[in-house]
């Protein structure tokens, strides 16, 4: 009876893409998880296990807060977490086939997930917005001013030359501005960097919805969360309630939920499964 229900749900989102003028994906971490990125278990032990014997933590997540004894050691943690789950390729083909499903349609991204995949995967950059930043940006802590800069050369050097949990101190990255050390580009507070790249994107995105609102649109959301409802979520029931002809369809393994009180239950498709599994049977 469930797998019927999935495949009615899963028939009617195959319908709404093909049918749609515009689609709006809202991604979340739970696309990347479906994906293989995932922050414990084998894939963590295979590249953090020393820091697992020396600290005590059991996932990526929970090594992201762990307070170093000095910045050598804090970013050889971190350049190998970023260098996997920025640089590295995801294990399964989740966005490859998001994409296939959308080329050549008119679509937009709007997406809380830093890891880049959907640009790894060829995803149009004008038609991406990463509202939270990105694992492959640096910034001033500060800031200083009002810029990012690529991080791939200097993570890699980290990567290579870090020994016994430790990065040379030289490596450490200092604002090229006014020499304080950099952190990576990701929205925690109120210090995170908006750049010229971030605010072009944000643009887009308003032109695309200013531009589709009376189009027969479908709010994709994929993966999303109750940690920022308020990013992609909250603004999407909102958009299907008041826009004439919009369709909202959630995939999220355990977490596919809407309240009544939102209004737009015989307008909405709930597909409680993998993403993964999903966009297989989709294609």
């Amino acid at each position: 009876m469930i797998d019927s229900m999935i495949d009615s749900m899963i028939e009617r989102l195959r319908q709404a893409l093909n049918d749609s003028q515009a689609i709006i994906i809202g991604a979340g971490a739970g696309l990347s998880t479906s994906a293989g990125f995932v922050y414990d278990g084998e894939r963590f032990s295979k590249y953090f296990s020393d820091f697992e014997a020396k600290y005590g933590f059991h996932d990526m997540y929970s090594g992201g807060f762990y307070p170093f004894d000095s910045s050598q050691e804090f970013w050889a943690y971190w350049s190998r977490y970023i260098f996997i789950n920025r640089y590295n390729d995801p294990p399964k083909p989740v966005y490859d086939n998001l994409l296939r499903l959308v080329q050549g349609k008119n679509y937009f991204v709007i997406t809380t997930n830093v890891d880049h995949c959907f640009q790894k995967a060829g995803f149009d950059k004008s038609r991406l917005f990463y509202t939270q930043g990105d694992y492959g940006l640096f910034q001033c802590s500060l800031p200083c001013h009002e810029k990012t800069y690529d991080n791939e050369a200097i993570i890699v050097k980290m990567i290579e030359s870090q020994k016994d949990m430790r990065v040379p101190e030289e490596l450490l990255p200092v604002c090229p501005v006014c020499g304080r050390p950099m952190v990576m580009n990701l929205r925690s507070d109120d210090k995170f960097v908006e750049d010229e790249g971030w605010h072009k994107a944000a643009d887009n995105y308003v032109k695309f919805l200013e531009g589709n609102h009376n189009s027969k649109t479908l709010f994709l959301e994929l993966g999303t969360g109750m940690n920022t409802p308020g990013i992609i979520k909250f603004p999407f029931w909102r958009m299907t309630r008041e826009w004439p002809d919009a369709l909202y369809c959630c995939v999220n393994l355990g977490e596919a939920k809407l309240p009544d009180s939102v209004g737009i239950s015989k307008r909405s498709i709930l597909i409680n499964q993998d993403i993964g599994e999903v966009l297989q049977k989709l294609l």
